[in-house]
């Protein structure tokens, strides 16, 4: 996968841009609102009366993810002395460079020129198979939607659905178009039929599986308590990277660590629930350390930063490090599903993105960045779909405030003249009865002049025939 995030514009501009695409936005209605309806078909499962209902466990989860991140330290290092013990090599990375940097040394190092992927959003953040090819290496996607965005030289547009964005005859497309110069191509006569499509993608995926000596994953968990990283999946491609190769190599988050099992228990049924609609994953798989003769023989564990430290700094946006990857809050959300996850320029789109990404890399230095938090409504729908109760409208606005603060001191946007302009005339009693005579001029100069951008997407009321004041005194306060 060439193609890169870096460089593109703006939210608002890019926004405006999937806007005018019928064909994207036909798509994400589909699939958005089918992930919708099984969501909340298994959420109203969950029984009252056996688990405290679905409100309890989500309270549950929450406090999960928040007992390890107020003593984040401790459980870190707990987690490295369990896996060490258990024949895994740790190693701590600060950035990208870093990680990327460890991975490609560990491929080298092993004699391999190629390595099969788990679906891992880790990975994808921090441009591992980029850093890969320019050592020289092939990194090969084995989760279906990742394959497809891999081989179409696109970029994922969903945290759970990466190629959410295309239909079944354009895949069709795609594999016909690009799966043999990545390997095994496709038949001749492949149809868009999604069981034919992804007994295609089996094939050519085999020969990479039966092939590779090194596999690379994420990890959805990690139990600081025994060592144990945990990967969950629909397809079954996770399994065979985890199990088949000499070598595995897990980037993991380190907000990704939980305490202990008890922990890790109402994460495991809130996630399925909350992002493919299941009641348990197809594929859970756990692994700790080296197992002599059974799986990969040498295991890496890769533990990154990369400004999560600075997002645990946060003390409003850090609830933000809870997050468990569901996608929940991307299918409730209104402009998500009308944008797409590529205007968001990032491969953590939607509500989670719109937070995460100035969490992790901070404001003031990126207009596109900048322009995230704005990119909603403030409806609250992503808060109520959240699994684990991340309070995303709330960190949204405190974001927006960060963005102001950090551009204090410069020229005066149009937007602050405006916002003087009020504050002068809504602070005398005199200068607003004066202004409101011109309150029809202003709004005629308003829709054609200053305000054309913002009216061009939203109502700008008319003016009405007569203010307030004019009301008063032609009824006397209202008795005539």
């Amino acid at each position: 996968m060439s193609a890169t995030f870096v460089g593109m514009p703006p939210f608002p501009a890019a926004a405006r841009e999937k806007l005018a695409d019928a064909q994207l936005r036909r798509n994400l209605a589909h699939a958005t609102s089918t992930i919708r309806d099984r969501r909340a078909a298994l959420v109203a499962e969950v029984d009252a009366s056996v688990d405290g209902g679905w409100e309890a466990l989500r309270v549950a989860g929450a406090d999960a993810k928040d007992t390890a991140l107020r003593s984040l330290d401790r459980q870190l290092l707990r987690l490295e002395e369990t896996l060490t013990a258990n024949g895994a090599t740790v190693h701590w990375a600060r950035d990208a460079a870093q990680a990327n940097a460890i991975v490609a040394g560990l491929v080298r190092a092993h004699g391999a020129d190629e390595v099969i992927k788990v679906k891992s959003m880790v990975t994808q953040e921090i441009g591992l198979n980029e850093a890969l090819a320019a050592e020289g290496i092939a990194a090969w996607e084995t989760d279906l939607a990742e394959l497809i965005v891999q081989l179409g030289d696109d970029l994922p547009s969903h945290i759970l659905v990466p190629a959410i964005h295309r239909n079944r005859a354009e895949i069709r497309e795609i594999f016909l178009r690009a799966m043999g110069a990545a390997g095994r191509p496709a038949p001749a006569d492949l149809t868009d039929t999604p069981a034919v499509l992804a007994a295609a993608a089996r094939d050519h995926l085999r020969e990479k599986f039966l092939r590779a000596k090194v596999g690379v994953s994420g990890a959805n968990f990690a139990v600081a308590e025994t060592g144990t990283l945990v990967v969950v999946e629909s397809e079954g491609n996770g399994r065979m990277c985890l199990t088949l190769p000499e070598m595995l190599i897990s980037v993991v988050g380190i907000e990704k660590v939980v305490a202990t099992w008890d922990d890790l228990d109402p994460l495991l049924r809130l996630l399925p629930r909350s992002s493919t609609g299941e009641r348990m994953n197809p594929y859970t798989s756990m692994w700790t350390g080296v197992t002599p003769d059974d799986g990969p023989q040498q295991v890496h564990v890769i533990l990154l930063d990369n400004g999560r430290t600075r997002a645990l700094a946060d003390e409003t946006g850090r609830q933000a490090l809870r997050c468990i990857r569901c996608s929940a809050c991307l299918n409730v959300c209104p402009v998500y599903e009308r944008t797409g996850g590529h205007a968001y320029g990032s491969v953590y789109p939607g509500p989670i993105g719109a937070i995460l990404n100035p969490l992790l890399r901070g404001v003031g230095h990126s207009a596109q960045i900048d322009a995230l938090p704005y990119a909603s409504t403030l409806c609250g729908a992503c808060f109520e779909a959240c699994p684990v109760r991340i309070d995303i409208p709330a960190i949204l606005v405190d974001q927006r405030a960060k963005v102001v603060d950090a551009h204090r001191g410069g020229l005066p946007t149009p937007e602050a003249v405006a916002m003087k302009a009020a504050a002068v005339g809504l602070g005398d009693a005199r200068r607003l009865a004066g202004g409101e005579r011109f309150t029809r001029l202003g709004l005629w100069l308003a829709r054609r002049v200053g305000a054309a951008a913002w009216t061009s997407t939203r109502d700008l009321p008319p003016a009405p025939r007569e203010t307030f004041r004019q009301w008063w005194k032609r009824t006397d306060g209202g008795i005539r």
